[in-house]
């Protein structure tokens, strides 16, 4: 068991967490949560024995292995292969101990636990490993020191996960990985045999793969049992009751003081009013929610909307070598409104879609044809090193307003997140959410018609990226996302687009079926249902009356998700409008009370469109049926 005693960690000064105490039992998967720099890296580091705590006691059985992933990524001149294997620091030491072992006794006692630790089989649960997160079989041969540092950073979490640590520790592990590694690492771990904390802000990931949720808010670090989902309900329903709790002390402060206030002075009552001020002194106080704003985020729109389609694309054919294409056979559309996710593995050519949709790379063969005075907005995480670490979201700002007054290129500052003295902070004391906003607001400063979005999750906490999904639903412009967040595509695109096999493909199915058809092709178990839905399909015979049944299959899914989408949004309401019946709360506190009307005015127009597409796929379906 991990125990977590009165604990309380401060660094520089600021005290991040504050006598807490939390105990985690063996196997258990917990996912840890919290705003960005709020100190859950730095338990991290605790935990490792890294960082001495002020107060309180960590502590885990003895011959528990600790595991995290590197801080370096792995180098030099090593298989991919041989890298993964030597993390497992026994079966290595064993094995080259037997090259060397005379005597009869320990060459026994070598074997044995060889076979003891299923030494023999190591290599192919490595190989395994780095399939899942991307590798080929030629890949795994090649040298470490032939791939990028994102690429490497794979490797180190394949090591670490065939290491198979009694505790492992994996702080933001998909920001390496595009989707398809995203959705094998969400299996591998949701069937991980020992103790696995991950820190992640990816929803799906906390949804699938942990059964429990530690939360480290203001200082406490709080246990919830069950998924992500689950834990949103339970502290919402947690922090309604704090908040009603805090209201009733406070009425009894404010009525026991009362009291002593006015009877203190009296000799007769002067034993009554001693009794309060000890009651006002036992009387622990309650802290009511405080509601920690998520700063929105905004696109804005363009003067324009012009006549679809704004890109169209025929057989195109694109690279970087014309004797080596990229992609080929590539003919597609885009329309003024569209919502469209690439789907691919990563080196399958999803960055070279989006350079020639943007312009940046023209065709070998085919052709491209763009609307007149299409503009485009592009962000991709590489561009933080485009910024000006010396200057300030101001300055970057004020680049792009030569000549403007002072206050409209504040107004502007303002409108992609950085208000008052946020604007003045330099970039490189800007965390990487900050960067990221930074990034969003210059990339669609000029009001683009269209919007390339590669992976702008990355460093975004939950809110921040719910935040981005409403933006980009709000946006009425096209939008291109490349993401591993299923919760951004899910929300957001109306489309899928696969890049693979040289060339783009619309996939027909959603994110469940692409997901299935992801864990199947690399070998992965797969859960009852899944399986079940997979028989179904495989058997011969169900053929005679595939053909028919395609048809509705999507339709009975979107049918499906209508209805799964409409129940989520009126329990989303239902909590809403129990807030606002709350006894006074807009004398109380209106600005909680403005945004709670706000979201449920959000939430009743996402309703309607989710009520809308139900009624749009049960007409499609009864038409097919019929």
């Amino acid at each position: 068991m991990l125990s977590l005693t009165d604990i309380s960690i401060r660094i520089a000064g600021r005290l991040l967490i504050d006598h807490s105490t939390v105990q985690i039992v063996p196997g258990a998967r917990v996912g840890f949560v919290g705003r960005n720099g709020v100190g859950k890296s730095t338990l991290f580091h605790a935990i490792r024995g890294e960082l001495p705590t002020e107060t309180g006691s960590i502590a885990f059985p003895p011959r528990w292995r600790i595991g995290s992933l590197a801080q370096e990524a792995p180098d030099g001149p090593e298989s991919l292969i041989e890298v993964v294997l030597k993390a497992d620091v026994e079966r290595h030491a064993l094995l080259h101990e037997a090259e060397t072992a005379r005597d009869p006794g320990r060459i026994a006692d070598i074997q044995t636990r060889l076979v003891d630790i299923d030494a023999h089989s190591a290599p192919a649960r490595a190989a395994s490993i780095l399939s899942g997160l991307g590798f080929s079989t030629a890949d795994q041969a090649r040298p470490c020191a032939e791939f990028s540092g994102g690429w490497r950073m794979r490797v180190a979490l394949a090591a670490t996960l065939f290491a198979a640590p009694d505790l492992l520790l994996l702080d933001e592990p998909t920001n390496y990985l595009d989707l398809e590694g995203t959705l094998w690492l969400e299996d591998h771990l949701a069937h991980y045999p020992r103790t696995v904390i991950i820190i992640s802000h990816d929803r799906d990931l906390l949804d699938t793969s942990v059964d429990q949720i530690l939360h480290l808010d203001r200082g406490k670090l709080t246990l919830y049992k069950g998924t992500y989902s689950s834990f949103e309900d339970q502290r919402a329903t947690r922090e309604m009751l704090d908040a009603k709790h805090a209201r009733r002390q406070a009425d009894e402060r404010k009525r026991l003081q009362a009291f002593v206030d006015r009877f203190k002075a009296k000799a007769s009552k002067a034993r009554q009013a001693q009794s309060r001020v000890k009651m006002l002194e036992r009387m622990k106080p309650v802290t009511a929610l405080i509601t920690q704003d998520v700063r929105e985020i905004s696109f804005p729109a363009p003067d324009k909307l012009l006549s679809p389609p704004i890109i169209a694309v025929d057989d195109a054919v694109v690279g970087y070598d014309p004797d080596s294409p990229v992609l080929k056979r590539v003919t597609l559309r885009i329309d003024e409104d569209d919502r469209i996710a690439l789907l691919g593995a990563n080196g399958n050519g999803k960055s070279t879609l989006v350079k020639l949709l943007a312009g940046k790379l023209q065709p070998f063969a085919g052709g491209v044809v763009r609307a007149d005075k299409l503009s485009i907005g592009y962000f991709a995480q590489h561009q933080t090193d485009e910024l000006d670490l010396e200057g300030s979201p101001y300055d970057h700002v004020r680049r792009l307003m030569q000549g403007a007054p002072e206050t409209k290129i504040r107004a502007r500052v303002g409108a992609i997140g950085f208000s008052g003295k946020a604007g003045d902070t330099l970039v490189k004391s800007l965390s990487g959410g900050e960067k990221a906003r930074l990034l969003l607001g210059l990339a669609t400063f000029f009001a683009p018609n269209m919007i390339i979005l590669d992976e702008p999750t990355n460093h975004l906490d939950i809110d921040s990226r719910a935040a981005l999904a409403e933006a980009i639903n709000e946006f009425p412009g096209a939008v291109i996302m490349v993401s591993h967040d299923r919760y951004l595509i899910e929300a957001c695109a109306d489309r899928l687009w696969v890049v693979a096999d040289h060339t783009v493909t619309p996939y027909d199915g959603d994110l469940d079926d692409y997901r299935r058809a992801v864990l199947s092709a690399r070998g992965l178990r797969m859960s009852g249902r899944d399986r079940a839905s997979s028989a179904e399909r495989d058997d011969g015979r169900e053929k005679p009356r595939r053909n028919k049944t395609e048809k509705r299959t999507p339709l009975k899914q979107k049918i499906a998700d209508a209805e799964a989408e409409i129940e989520r949004i009126t329990g989303i309401i239902a909590k809403i409008d129990a807030a606002l019946a709350l006894p006074d709360l807009f004398k109380r506190d209106p600005k909680q009370a403005a945004q709670l009307s706000k979201a449920r005015v959000s939430a009743t127009s996402a309703l309607q469109r989710a009520e809308e597409e139900w009624l749009e796929a049960s007409a499609s379906h009864e038409e097919t049926a019929g």
